[in-house]
Protein backbone atom coordinates (compact mmCIF):
# COMPACT_ATOMS: atom_id res chain seq x y z
CA UNK A 1 0.00 0.00 0.00
CA UNK A 2 1.08 3.16 -0.88
CA UNK A 3 2.85 5.75 1.94
CA UNK A 4 -0.08 7.75 0.93
CA UNK A 5 -2.90 6.04 2.26
CA UNK A 6 -0.80 5.32 5.94
CA UNK A 7 -2.70 8.16 7.67
CA UNK A 8 -5.88 7.65 10.30
CA UNK A 9 -7.99 10.10 7.92
CA UNK A 10 -8.14 7.19 5.65
CA UNK A 11 -10.42 5.29 7.47
CA UNK A 12 -12.53 7.41 9.23
CA UNK A 13 -13.50 9.42 6.56
CA UNK A 14 -13.50 7.57 2.95
CA UNK A 15 -12.60 9.60 -0.12
CA UNK A 16 -15.50 10.77 -2.35
CA UNK A 17 -16.20 8.34 -4.91
CA UNK A 18 -17.18 9.97 -8.71
CA UNK A 19 -19.20 6.91 -11.00
CA UNK A 20 -19.58 7.32 -14.91
CA UNK A 21 -22.63 6.08 -15.52
CA UNK A 22 -23.55 4.57 -19.02
CA UNK A 23 -27.52 3.98 -18.74
CA UNK A 24 -28.07 2.64 -15.29
CA UNK A 25 -24.62 0.92 -15.28
CA UNK A 26 -20.93 2.16 -13.79
CA UNK A 27 -18.46 2.18 -16.71
CA UNK A 28 -15.94 4.09 -14.40
CA UNK A 29 -15.05 5.25 -10.92
CA UNK A 30 -12.11 8.11 -9.51
CA UNK A 31 -11.33 7.96 -5.76
CA UNK A 32 -10.93 11.71 -4.64
CA UNK A 33 -9.22 13.06 -1.40
CA UNK A 34 -10.12 16.71 -0.19
CA UNK A 35 -9.36 18.77 2.66
CA UNK A 36 -10.61 22.16 3.88
CA UNK A 37 -8.47 24.03 6.21
CA UNK A 38 -7.75 27.79 7.93
CA UNK A 39 -4.75 29.90 7.36
CA UNK A 40 -3.00 27.91 10.38
CA UNK A 41 -3.27 24.40 8.41
CA UNK A 42 -5.46 23.30 10.73
CA UNK A 43 -7.94 20.75 9.45
CA UNK A 44 -11.67 21.74 9.62
CA UNK A 45 -12.96 19.21 7.11
CA UNK A 46 -12.03 16.62 5.23
CA UNK A 47 -12.68 13.45 3.21
CA UNK A 48 -10.12 10.50 2.43
CA UNK A 49 -6.77 11.51 3.50
CA UNK A 50 -6.00 15.08 4.34
CA UNK A 51 -2.22 14.50 4.20
CA UNK A 52 -2.22 12.78 0.41
CA UNK A 53 0.80 14.02 -1.65
CA UNK A 54 0.54 15.54 -4.75
CA UNK A 55 2.14 17.84 -7.19
CA UNK A 56 0.50 20.80 -7.25
CA UNK A 57 1.13 21.92 -11.12
CA UNK A 58 -0.49 24.69 -12.03
CA UNK A 59 -2.43 25.47 -8.67
CA UNK A 60 0.63 26.81 -7.81
CA UNK A 61 0.56 29.90 -10.46
CA UNK A 62 -0.87 32.81 -7.52
CA UNK A 63 1.70 32.25 -5.69
CA UNK A 64 4.28 31.63 -8.34
CA UNK A 65 3.46 35.19 -9.54
CA UNK A 66 4.01 36.92 -5.90
CA UNK A 67 7.75 38.52 -7.12
CA UNK A 68 6.05 39.95 -9.91
CA UNK A 69 3.72 41.70 -7.64
CA UNK A 70 6.30 42.71 -4.89
CA UNK A 71 9.10 43.96 -7.05
CA UNK A 72 7.02 46.35 -8.48
CA UNK A 73 6.87 44.86 -11.77
CA UNK A 74 2.86 44.45 -12.31
CA UNK A 75 2.69 48.13 -11.62
CA UNK A 76 4.59 48.63 -14.28
CA UNK A 77 2.33 47.53 -16.81
CA UNK A 78 -0.80 49.27 -17.99
CA UNK A 79 -4.17 47.52 -15.95
CA UNK A 80 -1.55 45.54 -13.96
CA UNK A 81 -4.66 43.45 -12.64
CA UNK A 82 -5.20 41.79 -15.88
CA UNK A 83 -1.39 41.28 -16.25
CA UNK A 84 -1.89 40.17 -12.92
CA UNK A 85 -4.65 37.70 -13.76
CA UNK A 86 -3.12 36.52 -17.10
CA UNK A 87 -0.24 35.23 -14.68
CA UNK A 88 -1.86 33.13 -12.29
CA UNK A 89 -4.55 31.95 -15.47
CA UNK A 90 -3.95 28.68 -17.40
CA UNK A 91 -5.44 30.30 -20.41
CA UNK A 92 -6.92 28.90 -23.62
CA UNK A 93 -4.81 30.32 -25.90
CA UNK A 94 -7.41 32.94 -27.43
CA UNK A 95 -6.30 36.00 -28.88
CA UNK A 96 -6.97 37.81 -25.55
CA UNK A 97 -5.05 35.83 -23.55
CA UNK A 98 -1.82 36.10 -25.94
CA UNK A 99 -2.36 39.61 -25.92
CA UNK A 100 -1.79 39.64 -22.34
CA UNK A 101 0.83 38.02 -22.21
CA UNK A 102 2.53 40.28 -25.08
CA UNK A 103 1.78 43.17 -23.05
CA UNK A 104 3.88 42.24 -20.25
CA UNK A 105 6.77 41.45 -22.72
CA UNK A 106 6.32 44.50 -24.70
CA UNK A 107 6.22 46.82 -21.20
CA UNK A 108 9.71 45.42 -20.77
CA UNK A 109 11.28 44.57 -24.49
CA UNK A 110 11.57 41.47 -23.71
CA UNK A 111 11.62 39.34 -27.45
CA UNK A 112 9.15 36.57 -27.44
CA UNK A 113 11.66 34.03 -27.89
CA UNK A 114 12.88 34.16 -24.61
CA UNK A 115 9.75 32.61 -23.54
CA UNK A 116 10.66 28.64 -22.73
CA UNK A 117 7.08 27.49 -22.76
CA UNK A 118 6.36 25.36 -25.27
CA UNK A 119 4.72 26.78 -28.88
CA UNK A 120 1.04 26.17 -29.13
CA UNK A 121 -0.53 26.45 -32.19
CA UNK A 122 1.31 29.24 -34.50
CA UNK A 123 3.23 31.02 -30.96
CA UNK A 124 4.56 30.09 -27.35
CA UNK A 125 2.26 32.90 -26.57
CA UNK A 126 -0.73 30.72 -26.82
CA UNK A 127 0.50 28.20 -25.01
CA UNK A 128 -2.00 28.39 -21.47
CA UNK A 129 0.79 28.99 -19.10
CA UNK A 130 2.76 31.76 -21.45
CA UNK A 131 1.46 34.74 -18.57
CA UNK A 132 2.95 33.10 -16.10
CA UNK A 133 6.49 32.55 -18.11
CA UNK A 134 6.21 36.40 -18.77
CA UNK A 135 5.54 37.34 -15.46
CA UNK A 136 8.97 35.47 -14.71
CA UNK A 137 10.87 37.14 -17.50
CA UNK A 138 9.54 40.98 -16.58
CA UNK A 139 10.29 39.88 -12.83
CA UNK A 140 13.62 38.59 -14.06
CA UNK A 141 14.45 42.52 -16.02
CA UNK A 142 12.91 44.21 -13.14
CA UNK A 143 15.51 42.84 -10.83
CA UNK A 144 18.56 42.27 -13.17
CA UNK A 145 18.23 38.43 -12.76
CA UNK A 146 19.29 36.36 -15.88
CA UNK A 147 16.72 36.03 -18.62
CA UNK A 148 18.17 33.06 -20.09
CA UNK A 149 17.76 30.86 -17.11
CA UNK A 150 15.23 31.56 -15.50
CA UNK A 151 12.76 28.29 -15.57
CA UNK A 152 16.20 26.65 -13.52
CA UNK A 153 16.06 25.48 -9.80
CA UNK A 154 19.12 27.37 -9.06
CA UNK A 155 17.96 30.71 -10.45
CA UNK A 156 17.14 33.48 -8.05
CA UNK A 157 13.60 33.76 -8.87
CA UNK A 158 12.58 30.44 -8.53
CA UNK A 159 15.02 30.44 -5.15
CA UNK A 160 12.93 33.35 -4.56
CA UNK A 161 9.55 31.48 -4.68
CA UNK A 162 10.70 28.58 -2.99
CA UNK A 163 11.54 30.86 -0.04
CA UNK A 164 8.00 32.42 0.07
CA UNK A 165 6.32 28.97 -0.18
CA UNK A 166 8.46 27.63 2.74
CA UNK A 167 7.62 30.80 4.71
CA UNK A 168 3.69 30.97 3.89
CA UNK A 169 4.04 27.05 4.90
CA UNK A 170 6.32 27.60 7.59
CA UNK A 171 8.10 24.67 6.39
CA UNK A 172 12.20 24.74 5.94
CA UNK A 173 12.88 24.96 2.26
CA UNK A 174 14.93 21.59 2.18
CA UNK A 175 11.58 19.97 3.26
CA UNK A 176 10.22 21.07 -0.02
CA UNK A 177 10.54 18.57 -2.88
CA UNK A 178 10.01 20.08 -6.64
CA UNK A 179 10.24 18.35 -10.10
CA UNK A 180 9.59 19.98 -13.82
CA UNK A 181 6.10 20.76 -14.57
CA UNK A 182 5.22 19.89 -18.15
CA UNK A 183 5.77 24.19 -19.19
CA UNK A 184 9.05 23.87 -18.10
CA UNK A 185 8.69 25.49 -14.39
CA UNK A 186 9.71 23.78 -11.48
CA UNK A 187 5.86 22.22 -9.49
CA UNK A 188 5.94 20.94 -5.95
CA UNK A 189 5.12 17.83 -4.31
CA UNK A 190 2.95 19.03 -1.34
CA UNK A 191 0.47 17.64 1.28
CA UNK A 192 -3.44 18.54 0.16
CA UNK A 193 -3.40 20.03 3.47
CA UNK A 194 -0.70 22.17 2.90
CA UNK A 195 -1.86 23.07 -0.77
CA UNK A 196 -5.58 24.09 0.80
CA UNK A 197 -3.30 26.26 3.44
CA UNK A 198 -1.72 27.88 0.41
CA UNK A 199 -5.39 28.75 -0.84
CA UNK A 200 -6.59 29.89 2.89
CA UNK A 201 -3.92 32.00 3.20
CA UNK A 202 -4.60 33.65 -0.71
CA UNK A 203 -8.18 33.93 0.33
CA UNK A 204 -7.88 35.53 4.17
CA UNK A 205 -6.63 39.42 2.47
CA UNK A 206 -3.97 39.54 5.35
CA UNK A 207 -0.83 39.97 2.76
CA UNK A 208 -0.56 42.50 0.52
CA UNK A 209 0.63 40.75 -2.59
CA UNK A 210 -1.95 38.21 -2.51
CA UNK A 211 -4.40 40.43 -1.53
CA UNK A 212 -3.88 41.86 -5.20
CA UNK A 213 -3.20 38.82 -6.61
CA UNK A 214 -6.55 37.43 -5.17
CA UNK A 215 -8.52 40.96 -6.44
CA UNK A 216 -7.00 40.48 -10.13
CA UNK A 217 -8.23 36.82 -10.48
CA UNK A 218 -11.86 38.10 -8.91
CA UNK A 219 -11.85 41.22 -11.41
CA UNK A 220 -10.35 39.05 -14.80
CA UNK A 221 -12.10 35.72 -14.56
CA UNK A 222 -11.78 35.25 -18.63
CA UNK A 223 -8.15 35.45 -17.82
CA UNK A 224 -7.50 32.11 -15.34
CA UNK A 225 -9.48 30.19 -17.68
CA UNK A 226 -12.12 31.22 -20.09
CA UNK A 227 -15.85 31.46 -20.70
CA UNK A 228 -17.26 27.94 -20.37
CA UNK A 229 -14.04 26.61 -17.80
CA UNK A 230 -14.95 25.66 -14.78
CA UNK A 231 -12.34 28.07 -13.10
CA UNK A 232 -13.87 31.11 -14.69
CA UNK A 233 -17.38 29.95 -14.60
CA UNK A 234 -16.99 29.30 -10.74
CA UNK A 235 -15.60 33.00 -10.02
CA UNK A 236 -18.25 34.31 -11.95
CA UNK A 237 -21.09 31.90 -10.52
CA UNK A 238 -19.92 32.94 -6.73
CA UNK A 239 -20.27 36.89 -7.87
CA UNK A 240 -16.34 36.77 -6.99
CA UNK A 241 -16.99 35.39 -3.59
CA UNK A 242 -15.07 31.93 -4.53
CA UNK A 243 -11.29 31.78 -6.06
CA UNK A 244 -11.02 28.79 -8.72
CA UNK A 245 -7.67 27.14 -9.68
CA UNK A 246 -6.99 23.69 -11.17
CA UNK A 247 -3.86 21.97 -11.99
CA UNK A 248 -3.24 19.07 -14.16
CA UNK A 249 -3.93 15.69 -13.00
CA UNK A 250 -6.44 15.75 -10.60
CA UNK A 251 -5.66 18.75 -8.99
CA UNK A 252 -8.23 21.57 -7.77
CA UNK A 253 -8.24 24.53 -5.57
CA UNK A 254 -10.84 26.64 -4.02
CA UNK A 255 -11.17 29.42 -1.59
CA UNK A 256 -13.34 31.40 0.02
CA UNK A 257 -12.57 35.11 0.21
CA UNK A 258 -12.25 36.88 3.38
CA UNK A 259 -13.06 34.04 5.43
CA UNK A 260 -9.08 32.19 5.05
CA UNK A 261 -10.78 28.95 4.27
CA UNK A 262 -8.91 27.11 1.45
CA UNK A 263 -9.81 23.90 -0.01
CA UNK A 264 -7.44 21.12 -2.65
CA UNK A 265 -8.91 18.27 -3.95
CA UNK A 266 -6.92 15.58 -5.92
CA UNK A 267 -8.39 12.91 -7.94
CA UNK A 268 -6.10 9.78 -7.49
CA UNK A 269 -6.04 8.73 -11.10
CA UNK A 270 -5.78 12.49 -13.19
CA UNK A 271 -9.20 12.49 -14.31
CA UNK A 272 -10.22 15.91 -15.20
CA UNK A 273 -14.22 15.36 -15.09
CA UNK A 274 -14.11 13.69 -12.26
CA UNK A 275 -11.86 16.59 -10.26
CA UNK A 276 -14.88 19.01 -11.78
CA UNK A 277 -17.45 16.75 -10.63
CA UNK A 278 -16.63 16.79 -6.91
CA UNK A 279 -15.55 20.22 -7.07
CA UNK A 280 -19.05 21.36 -7.69
CA UNK A 281 -20.48 18.57 -5.41
CA UNK A 282 -18.36 19.85 -2.56
CA UNK A 283 -19.63 24.08 -3.21
CA UNK A 284 -22.77 22.60 -2.95
CA UNK A 285 -22.33 21.00 0.23
CA UNK A 286 -20.22 23.77 1.70
CA UNK A 287 -23.51 26.28 0.05
CA UNK A 288 -20.44 28.19 -1.42
CA UNK A 289 -22.25 28.60 -4.65
CA UNK A 290 -26.23 28.06 -5.31
CA UNK A 291 -27.91 25.17 -6.51
CA UNK A 292 -29.09 27.19 -9.77
CA UNK A 293 -25.85 28.63 -10.06
CA UNK A 294 -24.04 24.23 -10.41
CA UNK A 295 -26.30 23.73 -12.81
CA UNK A 296 -25.76 25.93 -14.76
CA UNK A 297 -21.96 25.20 -14.85
CA UNK A 298 -22.78 21.92 -15.02
CA UNK A 299 -24.67 22.57 -18.58
CA UNK A 300 -21.50 24.27 -19.85
CA UNK A 301 -18.51 22.64 -18.80
CA UNK A 302 -19.49 19.06 -18.95
CA UNK A 303 -20.04 17.42 -22.64
CA UNK A 304 -21.20 14.00 -21.90
CA UNK A 305 -23.10 11.80 -24.55
CA UNK A 306 -26.92 10.62 -23.87
CA UNK A 307 -27.34 8.86 -21.53
CA UNK A 308 -24.40 9.41 -19.88
CA UNK A 309 -23.98 10.78 -16.73
CA UNK A 310 -21.49 11.47 -13.67
CA UNK A 311 -22.56 10.62 -9.99
CA UNK A 312 -20.29 11.72 -6.81
CA UNK A 313 -21.02 9.81 -3.39
CA UNK A 314 -20.01 10.96 -0.03
CA UNK A 315 -19.21 14.16 1.76
CA UNK A 316 -16.55 16.50 3.68
CA UNK A 317 -16.85 15.53 7.68
CA UNK A 318 -15.73 18.16 10.11
CA UNK A 319 -12.87 17.24 12.34
CA UNK A 320 -13.22 17.66 15.80
CA UNK A 321 -10.31 19.04 17.36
Amino acid sequence: MSSNFKNLYTSNNPPLEVFLKRGSYVESIHKIHAVVCDKKGRVLMCAGNPEYKSFVRSALKPFQVIPFVSSGASSQINDPLKSIAIACGSHRGATKHAREAFKILWEFDIDIKNLKCPCNKDSPLRHYCSGKHAAFLATCKKLSWPIDSYLKGDHPLQIEIFRIISELLSLPASEIYAERDDCGAPTLFLKLVEIARLYSILSSSENAELEQISRAMIMHPQLISDNNYFDTEIIKASHGQVISKGGAEGILCLAKLSEGIGLALKVEDGSRRAKHAAGLHLLKQLEWITNLRIQDIEEKIFNLAEGVNLEVKGELKFQES
